[in-house]
């Protein structure tokens, strides 16, 4: 009974009228009167917070004012962002694409055929008339693939780029040739045995197109020159150069050894290309 005649009291009080009188100071007679309970006035406030919120969100999501908020970018540093991140994700997609295709000729030069059937539309290299054909290791670059598709040379072609026989050679290493050239037997190099640790000099200036580790031939090293020439030496005990390297001719790039599954015995596989075509080295060299 307490409880309800308290909330009977409670109720009573928000419905009693009062009113609300504005007097001129100097006069005294009334300026402005207003009848109020309560009730009324809890419910004017109420509705007037609601409205006074309701219309500073609107204001904030819909009109710039909401730049001014401390932490919130403008308009120009919104448009950097999304420009930036448009950007991320291309670099990133170019990245992948890079990525891949040098995959994919290291792949090649290891004397192994990418499994990726998308490997001409991933890259940036012009699909026409490619053939992808399997080949030995050691004639991996005598497939037109690597000749039109991987494009070695570091110049354009001039008048005298076939005329080799100009060139002066340097002697990779002075030895005993064990093993010719021959093209009947698919040996499309020379093999050279010299003095225990011999250092394996370049042919020519160039530049590293290759220098790692193969299951066949152990460590091996490509050098790219002008008149599109290739040099290649194997089965070596270790690499001096690394991919990219800048080399002058009779610079040391390897230490002659007896590694990988195909040696026989301590000797330098030596191999000499032009425009994807191998030449026998003793034409040119004098072991």
């Amino acid at each position: 009974m307490a409880k309800k005649e308290k909330k009977k009291k409670l109720i009573e009080k928000l419905k009693n009228r009062y009113r609300l009188i504005i007097y001129n100071d100097s006069t005294y007679q009334t300026a402005w009167s207003i009848k109020l309970t309560r009730l009324k006035v809890f419910t004017f406030f109420g509705i007037g917070g609601l409205l006074l919120i309701l219309f500073t969100i609107l204001m904030i999501a819909y009109t710039p004012i909401r730049e001014f908020i401390p932490g919130y970018p403008s308009s120009e540093v919104r448009q950097l962002i999304v420009h930036n991140a448009v950007l991320v994700d291309s670099l990133e997609e170019q990245l992948q694409i890079r990525d891949n295709y040098f995959d994919k000729i290291r792949i090649l030069i290891e004397g192994d055929v990418p499994q990726d059937p998308d490997f001409v539309t991933d890259t940036a290299i012009p699909p026409n008339n490619l053939q992808i054909n399997y080949y030995n290791h050691d004639s991996v670059f005598k497939q037109k693939i690597l000749e039109e598709q991987l494009n070695l040379s570091i110049q354009k072609e001039n008048p005298q780029s076939r005329n080799i026989a100009n060139i002066h050679f340097f002697v990779p290493l002075k030895g005993m040739i064990t093993n010719k050239f021959d093209v009947q037997s698919d040996h499309r190099a020379v093999d050279v045995v010299g003095l225990p640790n011999s250092r394996i000099s370049a042919v020519l200036d160039g530049t590293v197109i290759f220098a790692g580790w193969t299951a066949e031939t152990g460590y091996v090293i490509y050098l790219q020159h002008e008149n599109d020439l290739v040099s290649v030496y194997k089965h070596n005990a270790e690499l001096l150069k690394d991919v990219g390297d800048q080399v002058k001719a009779g610079e040391a790039i390897a230490i002659m050894g007896n590694t990988g599954e195909l040696t026989t015995g301590p000797h330098l596989h030596f191999e000499l290309w032009n425009r994807g075509i191998a030449i026998d080295p003793e034409k040119y060299i004098d072991f």
